[in-house]
This record gives structure tokens, C-alpha cells and sequence, in this order.
């Protein structure tokens, strides 16, 4: 059989003006904003280079800073509680509910939806009047009106609030994802596997499980990366407040940029998000090329 020969030169005239594109579209913008972060600037009239000094305010003068860090790293690690879930539905789906991509479906809904229609039907439902919001209507109906609260705004729970929030919304996102892979995994797998004794956990543990790793590798990575980049949400529901209690990187980045005027300073935020996320998604996918390299 002879395979035909594509020549680098081809390849690279193909390749070449998407590469172009992406580069001007993600690399340059993050070499600006790194550039940008070494400026005291407002983003409207002159500026001033002062290397290093708007990172080093971030790391050690900046009582916002650290906090949202911390509020952002939790609310990547919650998003990866729905992972195991999700793939366990899926399989439950896959093996007992016939039609069961209607069901996926209905479950994506919320993804589609708007995050402001998301963020004002949440609030309603966190409405701290003992009937006019669902959770508290619940309570005193049940007389358990101690376990009321103003959710959205005592600072020890209303990040816990956001955070039920995002695992409602892109819970049918992971579904799909992993139902997918649950699918693609061939039937006479599972025939094989039946002859020889192997049904339901078993045949998960030793067949599904690890099939599916790359399928959960970027489940996980898209859910990690993307509670890391968390903004739109927060900004609906509670502004970063009450008093910062909410606050993750890119609002606290949004906050300096525009309502503070520190466009330098937002841009070493914005440069400090970039860097966390690539360390974040090299270290997943070397976690993952060692768990691939075991189950294989």
C-alpha cells in the first residue's frame, strides 16, 4: 500500500495561517498584558514603567490578593466533585434508561442558558425572605427556621452559595462529555467480558474506567481551568461582595482595571491568572499521561 508523501512545505502553507491567527489571537495579547502589568497606568492617559513593583504589591501589600487565590483554587476543587458523579450517571444512563440522550439533554439545559437568566433565577431561589426566596420558604415551612439564612450575603457562606451555583450549571455539560465516551466504548467489550464472568462494577472497574481516562482528562481540565477563569457568575450574584467575601482573580482583576483605574496593576493580575492556568493544565496532563500509562 503506498502512502502518499505531503510535502513539509504544503503542510506548512496550510498550517501556517491558522498558527498566525492563534498566535495573534493568545500569545501576543498575553506578552501585552505582561507588558502592561510592568506600567503604572489607568488605561486612559500616560503611563509610567515600574517593573516589578505592581507584582510585588500583588504578592505581599495587597489584602485582596491572596483571599480571591484561595476562593479561586476552591471553587476549581468543587468543580471537580461533579467529575465522578457525572461519569457514574452516565454509566447508570448508558446501561438502564432507554432513550437516554433525551435525558442528557434536558440535563444541558442550564448550560445554554444565559448566566445573567442563571444568576437572577439563583437569587430568587437565595432570596433571604422566609417566603420569597425557595430555600427559606422551605425551612419555615418544615419549622426549621433557625437554619435560615441571608445567603447571598454573610461572608461565611456566600462563596459556598456560588459554588452550588456552578455545579448545577455545568453539570449536564460533564454529563454529556462523559456519556459520550461511556457510549463509544465499544458493545463487544462488554459481551467479551460478560462470557467471562465480568457484569456491572466489575466490567466498569476493568473496562469503562479505564477506557475513559483521556475523556476524564478533559472533563477535568475543562472544568479546572474554567472555575479558575470563574468571573461572570460572581459578578451577577454578588458584585465580589459582600466586603470581598467573594471575590475570586478575576473580579479582584476587573475591580483594579476598571473601577480603580489601576490598568497596570489588573494586567499583572490578568498575567499571574495566565500563568496558573498553564501550570494548572501541564500538571493535570502529566497526572494523567502517568494514570494512562498504568491502565494501558
Amino acid at each position: 500500500m503506498n502512502v502518499l508523501k505531503v510535502p513539509a512545505r504544503t503542510i506548512a502553507v496550510f498550517v501556517l495561517p491558522s498558527l498566525l491567527l492563534y498566535v495573534c489571537m493568545v500569545f501576543v495579547p498575553i506578552l501585552v498584558s505582561f507588558y502592561t502589568g510592568l506600567l503604572d497606568w489607568n488605561g486612559i492617559s500616560g503611563s509610567k514603567f515600574v517593573g516589578l513593583a505592581n507584582f510585588k504589591t500583588m504578592f505581599f501589600d495587597d489584602p485582596v490578593f491572596w483571599p480571591s487565590v484561595r476562593r479561586t483554587l476552591l471553587y476549581a476543587v468543587f468543580s471537580m466533585i461533579e467529575i465522578p458523579i457525572c461519569l457514574m450517571v452516565a454509566i447508570l444512563l448508558n446501561r438502564y434508561v432507554k432513550k437516554a440522550n433525551s435525558l442528557v439533554s434536558i440535563y444541558f439545559l442550564p448550560v445554554i442558558l444565559s448566566v445573567v437568566i442563571i444568576g437572577q433565577l439563583w437569587k430568587t431561589v437565595y432570596n433571604p425572605a422566609s417566603m420569597g426566596g425557595m430555600i427559606n420558604g422551605m425551612l419555615t415551612a418544615f419549622g426549621l427556621t433557625e437554619w435560615t439564612h441571608s445567603w447571598l450575603t454573610e461572608p461565611a457562606i456566600a462563596m459556598f452559595c456560588l459554588y452550588i451555583v456552578s455545579l448545577w450549571q455545568y453539570f449536564g455539560y460533564h454529563l454529556l462529555i462523559q456519556f459520550t465516551g461511556v457510549q463509544n466504548i465499544p458493545a463487544e467489550i462488554y459481551e467479551a467480558a460478560r462470557i467471562d464472568g465480568a457484569e456491572g462494577f466489575t466490567a466498569d472497574r476493568y473496562i469503562t474506567f479505564p477506557m475513559i481516562v483521556p475523556i476524564l482528562k478533559i472533563s477535568l481540565v475543562l472544568a479546572f481551568i474554567g472555575s479558575l477563569q470563574a468571573f461572570d457568575l460572581v459578578m451577577v450574584m454578588t458584585g465580589g461582595g459582600p466586603a470581598h467575601s467573594t471575590d475570586v482573580i478575576s473580579t479582584h482583576m476587573y475591580n483594579m482595571s476598571f473601577l480603580s483605574q489601576k490598568y497596570g496593576y489588573g494586567s499583572a493580575i490578568a498575567t499571574f491568572l495566565v500563568i496558573l492556568c498553564l501550570a494548572f493544565t501541564v500538571l493535570i496532563n502529566v497526572v494523567f499521561k502517568r494514570l494512562e500509562n498504568k491502565v494501558s
